[in-house]
């Protein structure tokens, strides 16, 4: 397949060297960037695939974990965010038409691991919203040897009094053509530039904050901020289906801050419970970026990762 160079902003990506993107075309056209942390002599390579909002740069320090640990990282920005192409005119406006249009941004991943001869095998590590994606993916044959998810988006909290409004409203506001708007409550500014770090609702460390910030504040051009109803109505959609299906028979390890605010926790113990050879670790005083928290949280999460992936592949 063909894979032309495309950018990786260095400045604001602590990874490892020589790091490098590409751009990919997914089956319906979309641009797609691909982005790759090499490693001589890696055990493997990790797909990583980011939550909504994000963008490859902000996993340049999990990529150097990683790498510490002997495992190279392939990254993705999925369609409607990061240097990806943006799905509505408002660039803003987290939007997909249809949740199933992530698995072409997976099978263009896929595809370009084969053709970068990434070392083998591979495994799987997603957060948030790429927890939903990765889940289905592994689902439905994703060809790595073990999966990890943090903070996984396998339900959205939604509080209790607000439930059926906002259920109502993702199903009606596309059908009178307003699907493309911000549902009551989000922000067309991305979270960490409007939010303060005092109870922010991703990482108690003020030093990760500051990255994001940062990082927005370097490139605007990877800023995203609150769903479309679209978003939200396929959103709530999917987890619905994928609650109703069984998990995969692999070995899995899910991480969940015990402060959790942003994604359904019911529907992340209830997975993890009916998971053969897959456990759930809480982490304690964590927020929703566990891969972001302080050193003492998330130092033990990768050594974590380590015993899943290799241990996998010797077991």
């Amino acid at each position: 397949m063909q894979l032309d160079p495309a950018p990786l902003f260095t400045d604001i990506a602590p990874g490892p060297e020589g790091g490098a993107a590409y751009w990919a075309e997914a089956s319906d056209g979309k641009r797609i960037r691909l982005g790759h942390w090499p490693l001589e002599g890696a055990r493997g390579t990790v797909l990583l695939f980011p939550g909504r909002t994000e963008y490859i740069e902000k996993y340049g320090l999990c990529a150097a974990e990683l790498a510490r640990r002997g495992l190279a990282t392939f990254a993705i920005d999925w369609r409607g965010q990061g240097l990806s192409d943006r799905m509505l005119p408002d660039a803003r406006i987290g939007h997909v038409d249809a949740f199933g249009d992530y698995q072409k941004d997976v099978a263009v991943m896929l595809r370009a691991a084969r053709s970068l001869n990434l070392p083998r095998p591979y495994f799987l590590l997603a957060h948030s919203m790429g927890g939903c994606i990765g889940l289905r993916a592994v689902m439905e044959g994703l060809p790595v040897q073990a999966a990890a998810f943090t903070g996984p988006m396998w339900g959205i909290y939604v509080a209790p009094q607000l439930r059926a409004v906002a259920w109502s409203l993702a199903q009606m506001m596309p059908r009178v053509g307003q699907g493309h708007r911000l549902p009551p409550g989000t922000k067309i500014e991305p979270y960490p530039v409007i939010a303060p770090f005092e109870d922010n609702l991703l990482t108690t460390d003020q030093q990760m904050y500051d990255m994001m910030r940062d990082q927005l504040a370097a490139h605007p051009e990877l800023s995203l901020g609150g769903p479309s109803f679209v978003w939200l109505r396929e959103a709530l959609a999917e987890t619905k289906h994928l609650a109703s299906r069984s998990a995969p028979s692999m070995p899995c390890v899910t991480f969940l801050g015990s402060n959790e605010r942003i994604v359904a926790t019911p529907r992340v113990h209830q997975r993890m419970a009916d998971w053969k050879g897959g456990r759930l670790e809480i982490v304690e005083g964590g927020e929703h970026e566990v891969l972001l928290e302080v050193p003492e949280l998330r130092g033990p999460i990768f050594d974590s990762l380590e015993k899943l992936y290799l241990g996998s592949v010797t077991s």
